[in-house]
Parts: structure tokens; sequence; C-alpha cells
């Protein structure tokens, strides 16, 4: 089971009535880093549930006395969301299914495959410890509307509380998709000048030819097209803070005015003759080099260096890997609240897959994966089928192995273990379609999730019986 240990303080209690198969979880388990709990019965489960807090539960269903099924049941009656993984016979998969109707989040089946139960215990835990963190975001205060808690960013944080208290410029440099505007924001809002406007614009999304007039305003008659005159971003935002997004996209010609209009705090709207005084706080971001960028003349180095006086850079998020999980469950309970939505459950290898992604469009990118995933969910689940299929081919090709049909642990399809009657590989497939069919009330979406395969797939087999 290494590499599948997810951290609990808690421990894994075990309902096992046949000792040699409770010791040898109980050995694997704490091998990989868990503390345990052994139980013969359903009985003295409840017993040690009484007094001992558990992460999850690991339950054979035939059990002397209480089985396992019956367990499952009390404590979902009793209100007990602790997440319950049942163990099943070989061979018996209605008993599988009939579990995770009534509440069991993930089967095994008997011989045990140990890999089997790591991955299992893995994907519960994780599942679990999304959920919460899905109720601590609904509860928790961010710095602005920015999820951080690792120490890169506790540290950002502080720093830009401190520098925001200067009137100096601002200099933020990020890759794209980091939340470098996010930021720009939340240092307006500690600065002495938050109850003024905040005013932001994108560089590279002016045309040239247009950003003096942007920037300074002009005059009626200014040039072709000037019908009446109108004041520009500097005068707009007066008092307050100007963002200036992607200013390594800024002309060289307009460099020279802006690095002018920061020493001087004066600007002159185009066709005026005389300059204004203006009171603006500068905040700049680039994904750029600028210093390359100065390299090869294209960033006035006297621009440069007025701007990176204070500067602040917003790592990447595979270098911030500690909080992506807080991020999934903020942007889950962010989209959802926005569409109306109430996302209950992540389905583990969803979870899975958004934990490995290597983010190339960082902050960005996750968003907008969960913000479709979000839309795309039903039943109150965010499935694997609606992450972006780019994603989930990238997982695929990352683990090197193509989705097999298999039960939501990754334990092989139970077939009959005995050389009479065995049915063909086309009746088993079809025999255990429509038995997850008939556990998701006939929820094709979900049932094809399960699977592990595409929806158009589920209804040509479908079709075929």
């Amino acid at each position: 089971m290494t590499g599948h240990y997810s951290h609990t303080d808690l421990p894994i209690l075990i309902v096992e009535d046949d000792a040699a198969s409770l010791e040898l979880l109980e050995e694997e388990l704490q091998e990989t880093g868990y503390t345990t709990l052994g139980s013969a019965s359903a009985e003295e489960a409840l017993m040690l549930l009484s007094h001992n807090e558990v992460a999850l539960i690991i339950s054979d269903v035939r059990l002397p006395g209480m089985t396992g099924m019956q367990l499952l049941e009390q404590l979902r009656h009793g209100g007990s969301q602790v997440g319950f993984i049942v163990i099943t016979a070989f061979g018996t998969i209605d008993q599988a299914v009939e579990a995770l109707k009534i509440g069991a989040d993930d089967f095994l089946t008997k011989p045990l495959d140990l890999e089997s139960v790591g991955e299992a215990v893995y994907r519960v835990l994780e599942h679990r410890r999304l959920a919460e963190r899905c109720q601590q975001a609904r509860t928790t205060e961010h710095f602005h509307g920015i999820v951080g808690e690792s120490e890169v960013m506790q540290t950002l944080f502080h720093d830009a509380t401190r520098l925001a208290k200067s009137d100096a410029p601002i200099l933020i440099l990020g890759e794209s998709g980091t939340g470098k505007e996010l930021l720009a924001r939340a240092i307006h809002a500690e600065s002495p000048r938050a109850d003024e406007a905040f005013i932001a614009i994108n560089c590279a999304s002016i045309p040239a030819e247009l950003m003096e007039s942007e920037f300074f305003g002009h005059v009626k008659g200014a040039f072709t097209g000037a019908n009446e005159s109108r004041q520009g971003l500097f005068q707009a935002a007066n008092g307050g803070s100007l963002f200036l997004d992607e200013i390594g996209e800024m002309s060289p010609g307009l460099q020279a005015k802006l690095l002018r209009a920061l020493q001087e705090r004066r600007v002159k709207a185009v066709g005026a003759e005389k300059e204004e005084a203006v009171n603006v706080r500068i905040i700049a971001a680039t994904h750029r080099d600028l210093e390359q960028e100065i390299a090869d003349g294209n960033f006035r180095s006297d621009l440069f260096y007025r701007l990176e006086t204070f500067s602040l850079r917003i790592p990447p998020l595979r270098d911030r890997q500690g909080d992506i999980e807080r991020l999934i469950a903020a942007l889950i309970e962010k989209h959802a609240g926005a569409q109306g939505k109430e996302i209950k459950h992540i389905q583990p290898q969803a979870l899975q897959t958004l934990l490995e992604h290597p983010y190339p469009g960082n902050v960005r990118e996750l968003e907008n994966a969960i913000m479709r995933a979000v839309t795309l969910a039903e039943e109150g689940e965010l499935s694997y089928a609606d992450l972006p299929e780019r994603m989930r081919q990238q997982a695929w090709e990352q683990r090197g192995t193509p989705h097999q049909v298999a039960s939501s642990s990754g334990s092989s399809l139970p077939v009959a273990h005995t050389q009479q009657n065995w049915p063909s590989l086309e009746e088993v497939e079809r025999r255990y379609i429509q038995k997850v069919l008939e556990a998701t009330g006939g929820n094709k979406r979900r049932t094809a999730d399960i699977l592990g395969i595409a929806r158009r797939t589920l209804y040509r087999r479908l079709e075929d019986d």
C-alpha cells in the first residue's frame, strides 16, 4: 500500500470475525502509518464506537450476530457519516451494490488485494477530508478572497499587508492565472485608500494608438472621433488605486509618460494645454520577465526600477500543492452557491485527478475546471465525468493504464469461482452493468462514471441487450 497513505490522527476500525484476516489488515494499515482498532463483531464495534472517534470503518458483511450491513444501516440511521468500506465474499456483487445504496463509501471483495485496500482507504479518507474542507470553506475567512494556507502564501499575505500601508507603486509578478488582480484588490482593501476607487485595466487589451487617451483622457477635438472630452483612468482613479495588469505590453512611448506621471503626480490629457494633479496609487502586474524585456529593448529600465521598489511574487500552483485541496473546496462552495446547487460529495476518482493535475494554467485553470464540473454535476455529487476531457486524458496518461470496468474501489469484477457453469464475459458484463444501473436508480451518467466508460459506450451496451 505504499504511496496511498492519507494522514489521519484518528484510528481505523476493522470489523472482521476471521482472526487471521483481522491481523493481516491491522498489520498492513499500521505499516503504512495508520492506527487501528480491531473488533470481531458488530456489537463489539458499537461498544468501541461509543468510546472512540474513528476516521473510517472497514467491515466484513458476514459477521456473527449483527451483520456488517446492519451495522452500516444502524450508523447511518443514527446520523453517523463516518467513512465505511464493506468487504464482501468473492462473487457477491449483489451485497456490494446494496451496501453502496444504503450509504457505504466503497467495497472490497475477498480474497483481499492489499493494494486495493490501500487505494480504497486513501480515496475514502481524501473524500471525507474534502467534505470537511467544504464545510470549513463556509466559515473560514480568507485573505480578501484569496485561499492559501501554505507557508509561502501566508508570507505573501503578510508582506502584502505591510506594503499596502505605503503609497509607493507595487509590482506583482507571477505566471498567468495565479491571481495577480485578486492580490492587487487585496492590497487596495488593506490600504488607507480602501474607500476610494479601485480601477483595473489590462494593458494588453488596449490598442496602442488609444492607450494614451485611455490613460490620461482627451479633450474634445483632440483627434478624429473625439466628439467630446473624456477623463482617463488616472482621473477616474484619483484618490484610489489604479491596477495596470500586463504592464509589460505597454508601448515604450506610453512607458515614458507613465514614469513622468508617477514622478510628478500630474497628467496631461491628449489635446489639453495644462496638466492636472492626480493622487493615484499604482499597482502593476506582469507574467513577463521584465529584466529580459529591458535587455531586449522592450521595457524602460527607469520605469522598472521605479515600480520594482516594492515587488511581490505569487507562486505558481505547482509550488503550493498543500493549498490545492482547500482551493478545491472553496471553489466548489463558490460556484455551487452561484448556481444555486448543493454539492455534498465529490467522487474519489475526481478528487484524485484534481489533486494530481499539474495546473500549467494555475488557479485560473483549477477554477475553470471546478466551474465546469459544478455546472454538469447531478444529484449533489461532482463526478469524474464532469471534469474537462483534457484533464481526464492527462490523468489517464500519467497513470499509464486504461480505465477498466471495475468497482468503485478499483477491485476487479467478481465472477464465479468454480469451473462449472461459467458465464461468458459478455454475460458477466451485462449483469454487472444492470446491477450498477439499479444501484444508481437508473442514472446513466453516474452508472457510466462508476463503470469508467463513456456514456455513449453505456448506451451502446444497453442497446445491444
